[in-house]
């Protein structure tokens, strides 16, 4: 699916402050297009939004909350986008323990929100919700999950991007639910993401960069967890195709549904994996600090991408090494003084003229 519907297109992004989010304005940017954001602060500091210095180089920057119905209505129609893509979330497990109202809040009902004002818009909008591999009732079986598996959640995080893909399919056959309707929906389901730039509290990766600059050992909650690592750059392919097919207004019924966006079974790895994986670039070593008495998180979770790959012609470019290759090199570099917005724009670029998942992601 090709990308050229996005030049000189009016895209409204939810969450634009945050890690993904930002990847997807930088690279919205590469691709022509007129970039629009709603979100809270930047959820962290350092933050790649400002790394980036994104407030000034979008067309729009709204500091808002996606729980604000009418602030949220107002600079939607305000925009009249051509495409939505709706990020805004909170985002983490062990947080979501803590904060669960929180997290329905701003999970579910931000995504009601986000519906609701599209479903008032009159021209044409298509509309891409991301939720996460965590929304299905996960049994840790080997088989991986699709896209019609039912949707669960044990934690608070995960039962509310449950709810988001029962809302989004509610929506969709309610208000959208025809190929004659303005506004087209589809939801975006993806797997563990790392890439430069991430700085939130209790990921792996940006905790393994904390620890390796201060010279201390990397503290690993659990080790034999398996998850589909991949790159950022990665489901944000498979948005911004999903985004084009729905730009297309054919094939409704395939287009406007859910769709998994993973590595190849092979790259499922665990995080000790990844961790030995990042110590092969950068000097240092790591510990086991496994707590028996900590809160359940998931040990084994995998993605079917069938969907994606035959009815989107999307597939994996980067490969479990390269994939880590790529992040550590953004971090050294921006570390050693280099431009946070060159680096990034140089990855979007590498990235963008790959066509094989296995090869090794340098240019």
């Amino acid at each position: 699916m090709t990308l050229e519907c996005y030049e000189g297109a009016k895209v409204f992004v939810t969450g634009h402050t945050g890690f993904k989010g930002s990847w997807l304005c930088e690279w919205l940017l590469a691709l022509g297009a007129k970039v629009y954001g709603y979100a809270l602060e930047p959820p962290t500091h350092p933050s790649l939004f400002e790394q980036l210095h994104l407030a000034e180089r979008i067309d729009g920057h709204a500091i808002g909350d996606v729980r604000n119905l009418a602030a949220l209505k107002s600079a939607i129609r305000r925009v009249r986008p051509d495409f939505v893509f709706h990020f805004a979330a909170q985002p983490l497990v062990r947080y979501s323990y803590k904060h669960p109202v929180e997290t329905f809040e701003t999970n579910v009902m931000g995504t009601v929100n986000v519906l609701e004002s599209c479903r008032r818009l009159k021209s044409k909008c298509s509309v891409v919700c991301v939720t996460t591999d965590k929304c299905y009732e996960n049994k840790e079986t080997a088989r991986p999950y699709r896209e019609d598996d039912p949707m669960g959640g044990y934690d608070p995080y995960s039962c509310s991007k449950g709810c988001d893909e029962l809302l989004i399919s509610s929506y969709r056959r309610s208000f959208f639910n025809t190929p004659e309707s303005p506004v087209w929906v589809a939801s975006a389901r993806a797997g563990n993401v790392i890439g430069g730039g991430d700085w939130a509290k209790d990921r792996i990766v940006p905790d393994c960069i904390r620890a390796l600059r201060r010279g201390k050992a990397i503290s690993v909650r659990n080790k034999a967890s398996t998850r589909p690592w991949q790159h950022v750059l990665e489901p944000l392919s498979g948005y911004l195709a999903l985004g084009a097919a729905l730009d297309s207004r054919t094939r409704f019924a395939d287009y406007a549904s859910g769709f998994n966006f993973g590595p190849d079974p092979k790259d499922n790895r665990t995080v000790e994996s990844l961790v030995e994986e990042i110590l092969k670039t950068c000097r240092g070593r790591w510990e086991d600090k496994s707590d028996p008495t900590a809160v359940h998180e998931a040990g084994l979770l995998s993605l079917d991408t069938r969907k994606a790959r035959k009815t989107l012609g999307w597939k994996p470019r980067w490969n479990f090494a390269a994939a880590v290759r790529n992040t550590v090199e953004w971090y050294m570099r921006v570390g050693e003084g280099a431009d946070p917005i060159a680096a990034t724009q140089e990855q979007i670029e590498r990235f963008s003229k790959r066509r094989n998942c296995h090869d090794g992601g340098r240019a």
